[in-house]
């Protein structure tokens, strides 16, 4: 009998809890074997309430372990990059939070070190996994809504703490880089191509970061986009996407939580209809597709190449707003 994959946790985030331990529950070939965070005391609670056997003192000591086949990888941004090559580096796969990291060049970085390991890495966008976007793209290409035109994306959740990390230049912070990161993913998706960044607005909350962005996107076969994401603004909750296609359109709400709600509503060439999308929660769907990348080699969808052209766009609608992209090799330099 093949040995469980073993798991390792940087960082005692929330996150952690929701996207990989309790996914983790319901699959036998899969353990969370450790944890490690800058304070000890918040990985030994981390690990007590999850029934986490291993407590390492730091991140280095966690990736050394020999007995940890991957790492999960929840801290802030701007660290995603470098504890991810350190990883790789000590023969880790890796599955690390969106972005991948703070601007295109870190993520090539990361890209160039996975390929050259041999080892996985894979982009935490969880709802890619589920079943409702793969209904999307199966509606988009049965031609039932005609050619695809233009697009729509929107997310936006409220986060009113303006110490909040996802705030923090420094940090990686900023609607895009949190939440817009997704709008741009799931218009890539959908439109199966890169796009050029057009015009880009944002609204700060300091200097240099922003808590909201529009974006305007267009194709080289002159199709066109726009995107929406908000970590703050009047309105509370922006969770949809629509695409607009010559004959029809396709409109679908929480599209990035599809396991919280779904609903799809089309018009097209066989009149109106609406759908839902039933299934298991999208972490369970994401963990499941890591370990068969690690242990059978499955192509994953949200790579690191994959995501060296979302941050690639990413930077480009910052450019486009006037504000710097975020980010540095940072190497761990203030922690361990």
């Amino acid at each position: 009998m093949r040995s469980a994959l073993r798991i390792g946790v940087l960082g005692a985030a929330p996150l952690a809890a929701v996207a990989l331990v309790r996914p983790s529950r319901r699959m036998a070939d899969v353990e969370i074997a450790a944890v490690a965070a800058r304070d000890p005391a918040r990985a030994r609670r981390f690990a007590g309430r999850y029934g986490i056997a291993h407590v390492h003192a730091s991140y280095t000591a966690l990736i050394a372990d020999p007995a940890i086949d991957a790492i999960y990888l929840p801290l802030p941004n701007s660290l995603h990059a470098a504890w991810t090559i350190k990883a790789l580096q000590a023969g880790k796969h890796v599955l690390c939070e969106k972005p991948l990291a703070a601007n295109a060049l870190e993520a090539t970085e990361v890209a160039r070190v996975a390929h050259a390991t041999g080892r996985v890495v894979m982009e935490a966008f969880h709802y890619r996994y589920h079943p409702l976007a793969h209904r999307l793209k199966t509606i988009i290409d049965s031609g039932e809504i005609g050619h695809v035109m233009h697009l729509d994306a929107e997310f936006g959740v409220p986060l009113l703490r303006p110490n909040s990390i996802q705030y923090r230049y420094e940090l990686g912070g900023g609607a895009t880089m949190d939440v817009g990161c997704y709008a741009i993913n799931l218009i890539r998706y959908l439109a199966d191509s890169e796009p050029e960044v057009i015009q880009a607005q944002p609204r700060l909350i300091r200097p240099n970061v922003d808590r909201y962005m529009a974006a305007n996107f267009r194709f080289a076969d002159g199709r066109t986009a726009h995107m929406v994401c908000a970590l703050l603004s009047t309105r509370l909750l922006r969770l949809s996407a629509t695409v607009h296609g010559t004959v029809g359109k396709l409109h679908v709400t929480f599209p990035f939580l599809p396991h919280l709600y779904n609903h799809i509503i089309v018009r097209g060439l066989h009149g109106d209809r609406h759908e839902h999308v039933e299934g298991l929660p999208s972490y369970a769907y994401q963990l499941r597709a890591f370990a068969d990348a690690v242990r059978i080699g499955t192509p994953v969808p949200t790579s690191a190449t994959d995501a060296v052209k979302n941050m690639q766009v990413i930077d480009a609608v910052y450019r486009a707003a006037g504000l710097h992209s975020r980010g540095f090799l940072a190497a761990g330099s203030n922690q361990s």
